[in-house]
């Protein structure tokens, strides 16, 4: 198991499952089931495809200051759920409003 400092957390432009468990002394297994169930809120897990045999691919976001912040105790479940439900509502008027822009966007040059 390797040990990371939090400046090596901080510095990675991606952090796998393995690095995460290692950083937080769990398993990689924990991290990604974790992460998949919601349970552990340091960043992102999305299912990325199923193929015929049910077997699922998945793709981590692992959020650097999230990281440190859970395994010092410092990040509020509260406040992580309500900071993506207001991400999700910014996402869902944004896509509101580039639906609304298709018709005037295929306009433009026509005569």
């Amino acid at each position: 198991m390797s040990t990371y400092s939090d400046d090596d957390i901080r510095n990675m432009k991606r952090i796998s499952c393995k690095i995460a468990g290692d950083y937080l002394g769990i398993a990689s297994t924990a991290v990604s089931m974790g992460m998949r169930n919601g349970k552990l809120p340091i960043g992102f897990a999305e299912l990325k495809h199923v193929n015929r045999y049910n077997s699922e691919t998945w793709s981590y976001n692992i959020i650097p200051e999230r990281l440190i912040a859970y395994k010092y105790g410092n990040l509020n479940e509260f406040s992580v759920n309500e900071l993506e439900k207001n991400l999700q509502t910014i996402i869902t008027q944004f896509e509101e409003f580039k639906k609304s822009l298709i018709p005037i966007l295929r306009g433009v040059g026509k005569k």
